[in-house]
């Protein structure tokens, strides 16, 4: 009989695909939704010089919502959403890719961490333009730009995709086709060694907590606690890199080691910790509602078959 402490993993074999890919494109809609404004103030934070607008995320939060209304909250959002075709990649990426490594080796921590860099590879080479486009759109503030570029002053208050393209041309005039690919080793090296780090964490996590509750405490429960725990250790670790990213991306720097050292002389090691906070605060619900979410889904999706088969 199954050891029931065993957190059950459902792998890439288990899954109805087609179940899969549609729960996964809804939910992830949903999470963006519910997080994206931490986004766009954990971008802006990280941009800007010192504290000379905003002093951290709640008087951020306040100041755009007072000054520039919800949807200040939301600017580039329509964008940004482009990037659930990535996301879809990552998922795909990264269950082929345990299933690949469980042939030499079985150890989860391994599958795990050679499973999250690899999907995290895919993802950034598809987000890093759709970033780089709403990043631009995250600093047009009312009536001036935090940024590089600026939109049109008659586009402030006219549809979308007419701001979108304003952005798109000035980058493209500034810096050709690898304009849109500015920062791309920056985000390789947070976002590969984040997802690298967070899939072991989680499971450590899971395993740790199930042996410290009682045995009928539900699985998703631990999960669900393990998810922000994984996500709150991932962001401390590699914050200072997304920091010099946001930078790189948004100023339109194009040196790493220039733009981390230019950071520590104006704004000593603390400026590595800028928008900590809110990405922990972006990151905890959405990492409640991915795990959550995420082991729902691939409930949902298992192969009749198999559903009687497994037991939570």
């Amino acid at each position: 009989m199954e050891d029931k402490r065993n957190i059950p993993i459902i792998e890439w074999e288990h899954l109805d695909k087609r179940k899969f890919y549609v729960f996964g494109i809804c939910m992830t809609m949903m999470i963006r939704v519910s997080v994206y404004p931490f986004t766009l103030i954990r971008t802006r934070l990280q941009v800007q010089k010192g504290k000379s607008l905003y002093n951290g995320t709640f008087d951020a939060f306040v100041k755009i919502l007072r000054t520039e209304g919800t949807a200040g909250l939301y600017r580039g959002f329509l964008v940004n959403t482009f990037t659930l075709i990535s996301g879809q990649c990552y998922v795909t990426t990264y269950e082929l890719t345990r299933k690949y490594v469980s042939r030499y080796n079985n150890n989860n921590a391994v599958k795990s961490l050679v499973a999250g860099g690899s999907a995290s590879l895919v993802a950034q080479s598809i987000t890093v333009p759709i970033d780089v486009i709403s990043q631009h759109l995250m600093m047009q503030r009312k009536g001036e730009s935090m940024g590089r570029f600026k939109v049109q002053p008659g586009r402030q208050t006219s549809a979308v995709f007419g701001q979108t393209k304003d952005i798109i041309v000035q980058i493209f005039k500034a810096d050709g086709f690898r304009g849109f690919y500015r920062g791309y080793v920056a985000s390789l090296l947070t976002y590969i060694p984040n997802s690298a780090v967070w899939w072991p964490f989680y499971h450590f996590y899971a395993e740790q907590l199930s042996s410290l509750t009682p045995k009928d405490c539900p699985h998703l429960l631990l999960q669900a606690i393990s998810g922000p725990l994984a996500a709150a250790t991932a962001s401390t670790l590699t914050n200072p890199m997304d920091v010099v990213r946001a930078r790189v991306q948004v100023e339109g720097k194009s040196s790493i080691i220039l733009t981390f050292k230019q950071l520590i002389a104006e704004e000593g090691p603390w400026g590595l910790t800028k928008g900590l906070s809110a990405r922990i605060i972006s990151a905890t619900p959405s990492t409640i509602v991915i795990v959550v979410g995420y082991e729902t889904l691939k409930k949902l999706s298992l192969r009749p078959e198999l559903v009687d088969s497994r037991h939570w």
